[in-house]
């Protein structure tokens, strides 16, 4: 289940919890399997990528010709939780979609968290799901709700619900228009 094991490690730079890739082998294996965007010939993780991939054991940091960690998962949960709320949020959602299989990358605006691509779609097939997370309990106004799936329906896409609980496990609800 969820990601293949990966025989390399993905070698990255770490500057201020920025974390880039640029060696070749590393930045092919991220984009192939949907990590990150690409910047000036690097790839470029956002945080709830890192967070997932130091979960997982999969990032390293060259140092004198050594491999080592570039840091430890709760120091960069910490570090990114200065500048995003909803970065904890985010992330279990990413991990939990990605532990099932799918690919998922960065939503495009209007309060989408992420777009998810069916299983063995990423890259030749368009996402077919947008995700809006929220944390249970939070409140979630209908407008906002009824606008969100305006948006996404004018795009022939699916809303989906993804709802964080207390135990920090994600129930997902598909969301759709009422017709009379």
């Amino acid at each position: 289940m969820g990601e293949a094991p990966v025989e390399e490690l993905v070698k990255v730079e770490v500057e201020n919890y920025r974390v880039t890739a640029s060696d070749s082998g590393s930045v092919g294996w991220l984009a192939s399997r949907g990590f990150g965007y690409e910047y000036d010939g690097a790839r470029v993780l956002y945080p709830y990528e890192v967070l997932y991939l130091l979960s997982i054991g999969k990032l390293r940091t060259e140092s004198g010709g050594a491999l080592k960690e570039p840091g430890s998962f709760e120091e960069f949960l910490a570090e990114y939780k200065s500048s995003d709320k909803l970065i904890w949020t985010r992330y279990l959602i990413y991990r939990d979609l990605r532990s099932r299989g799918y690919v998922v990358r960065e939503g495009y605006g209007f309060n989408i968290d992420f777009r998810v691509y069916e299983r063995g779609e990423y890259g030749s097939h368009t996402s077919k799901y947008l995700i809006y997370g929220i944390c249970e309990g939070e409140p979630v106004k209908f407008s906002v709700l009824s606008e969100l799936i305006k948006r996404v329906q004018s795009l022939r896409k699916t809303l989906i619900l993804a709802v964080v609980d207390r135990r920090s496990e994600v129930v997902y609800y598909t969301v759709s228009k009422l017709n009379s």
